[in-house]
């Protein structure tokens, strides 16, 4: 039975990214970037919604030779979306126009390939809700964005505990947290 892990890098406030602020908030560093590109990072189908797949398809369109991006378009990949249409054009990509959470319990049910998602902050939070999240995984970036942050991870979640399996500091600064999730179904 295949694994989901919801995969994101924050800012200490919660933001996903921020206007203005270059990818990784411009503070990635030579440790946190060879564990990216290690083999353990790229053995997994990633899961991502419509507006991730855009964005990321966009990026690794224009730049296919990149470092990261060759390696994400040799990947598979699964993106869900009811506007989307096929064929799509990245390469190693699936569509699925129906309900994801039924979706997601097939493939892990059938697979051995472990799932992680791919931005899709909306994704995330309905495969959490539906409790099909096995590991939630966080690196946090020492920065605060209030005035220029944007995409607000956590908004719209349910209340969840969070059990630490793992953590670990990159470069003096970045701190991965890894945890096992539990959706409260009431007031703890």
């Amino acid at each position: 039975m295949a694994g989901l892990m919801v995969d994101f890098i924050i800012s200490l406030d919660g933001y996903a990214a921020a206007d203005g602020w270059p990818g990784f908030w411009g503070m990635e560093g030579p440790e946190y970037l060879a564990w990216l590109d290690g083999d353990a990072e790229k053995r997994h189908t990633s899961l991502m919604g419509a507006t991730t797949y855009r964005l990321m398809s966009g990026f690794a369109a224009e730049m296919p030779g990149e470092p990261g991006f060759a390696e994400l378009t040799a990947m598979p990949k699964v993106v869900f979306s009811s506007t989307l249409r096929a064929p799509l054009t990245w390469g190693n990509t699936e569509l699925v126009n129906g309900d994801p959470v039924s979706a997601v319990r097939d493939m892990k049910r059938r697979g051995t390939r472990p799932l992680r998602t791919l931005g899709s902050l909306t994704l995330c939070r309905t495969l959490l809700r539906a409790g099909l999240v096995d590991r939630f995984r966080v690196v946090v970036f020492p920065v605060i964005t209030g005035a220029t942050g944007k995409e607000r991870i956590f908004d719209e979640y349910p209340d969840v505990t969070l059990d630490l399996v793992e953590s670990h500091t990159f470069d003096g600064r970045l701190q991965l947290l890894e945890y096992v999730p539990t959706v409260l179904e009431g007031r703890p």
